[in-house]
């Protein structure tokens, strides 16, 4: 009489199935008798309880990470050399756009105008630099002409810079002293003043907050994890509700975090990575101005790839995987290679295994 295998056993640890095979001489090990012919029952089915199905599908590994959602970087201005009485200041959540005031000293405005260079000295006739081009482009922008957008402010600048005072209630000089106008890189949202109204402005005092108009999430990532935060990369935030909503990585900077003195001795600094995070449709978080988020960046995928459910997964006793494939009324054990986890799921390849195929899944 041959050997002949008896069945498996399935034990689950941790959603993998470990196979054990028990042969003839085991059985007669353990004190087993072996049934004869007139005390032989019907065969116990060697189905399995449940099945799943290989299907052919991209995997997405994601990695979460908790963000803040806000406005971005808080910006203070500074009163300049102007002194004066406060007698407007824009409103804590307002938007300011270029040509508006931010504020005004004994009722006369200074003005928002968009660019990345800092004023840093009066613009008069005969001045040249970058400043001025700044300036004269904004001057365009506003609707004012009858000069060239260029480095030198000449007369022509002038007379287009007194018709700009004097729409906005200044003293027509032809001169635009500094303090008078702010650059930022856009329209701002006002987030605090630090003034109020009657004070007396003096050069250096700070008078408001603003940020961005745009929210955006900040996440801190590990100097491992850098390769999740390159720029364009899609990523998935879940709200504190519950919902989730697209979004892409926009930039990455790098800083240094200072660490936490825990009592032992001075903390470490590490160097980490800062991740800002744009929304695909700001309409979306419509009525949050401030929460934390989880943000899913996306580890590594895999595009049509044969997978199964992780739970369907056999450790054998010989090594490696397997998975017991069922068809014809029968199930039998193959073994397979495995790839990526993601989502339940597992990749594997095998000779015998194709889209469609029906495999089993352990109690």
């Amino acid at each position: 009489m041959s050997r002949q295998r008896k069945g498996y056993a399935g034990r689950v640890v941790g959603g993998v199935a470990t196979v054990v095979v028990a042969g003839v001489a085991a059985a007669a090990t353990a004190g087993i008798g072996l049934p004869g012919k007139d005390d032989a029952k019907p065969p116990r089915s060697t189905l399995p309880p449940a099945t799943g199905t290989v299907t052919r599908q991209t995997l997405v590994e994601t990695t979460s990470k908790t963000g803040e959602l806000d406005y971005g970087e808080t910006t203070t201005i500074n009163g300049g050399k102007l002194t004066g009485t406060l007698t407007s200041l824009a409103a804590p959540g307002s938007t300011v756009s270029r040509g508006k005031p931010l504020y005004k000293l004994d009722n006369r405005p200074v003005v928002l105008l968009y660019g990345a260079l800092p004023a840093y000295r009066d613009l008069a006739v005969d001045t040249e630099g970058a400043d001025v081009e700044q300036f004269e482009q904004n001057l365009k922008e506003l609707g004012y002409g009858g000069f060239t957008v260029d480095k030198k402010y000449n007369e022509a600048t002038a007379t287009a810079v007194r018709k700009w005072q004097k729409a906005n209630g200044l003293d027509q000089t032809g001169t635009v002293e500094l303090g008078r106008v702010h650059y930022a890189l856009g329209e701002l949202r006002v987030e605090t003043d630090k003034a109020a109204l009657g004070d007396a402005a003096q050069p250096g005092q700070a008078v408001l907050t603003y940020t961005g108009v745009r929210r955006g999430i900040s996440v801190a990532l590990e100097m491992s994890n850098a390769r999740l935060a390159k720029t364009d990369t899609p990523v998935t935030v879940r709200l504190p509700d519950g919902k989730t909503v697209p979004g892409k990585v926009v930039k990455s900077v790098t800083y240094i975090d200072p660490g936490k003195d825990g009592g032992g001795g001075a903390a470490t600094p590490t160097t980490k990575l800062k991740v800002t995070v744009a929304l695909d449709d700001e309409k979306l978080v419509a009525g949050l101005d401030e929460a934390s988020v989880d943000v899913a960046f996306t580890a590594s995928h895999r595009e049509n790839v044969l997978t199964v459910p992780a739970a369907a997964l056999l450790a054998l006793a010989e090594g490696g995987y397997g998975v017991q494939v069922v068809e014809g009324g029968a199930a039998r054990v193959v073994a397979v290679e495995t790839g990526m986890f993601a989502n339940g799921r597992v990749e594997v390849s095998g000779n015998t295994l194709t889209e469609g195929t029906v495999v089993g899944m352990p109690s």
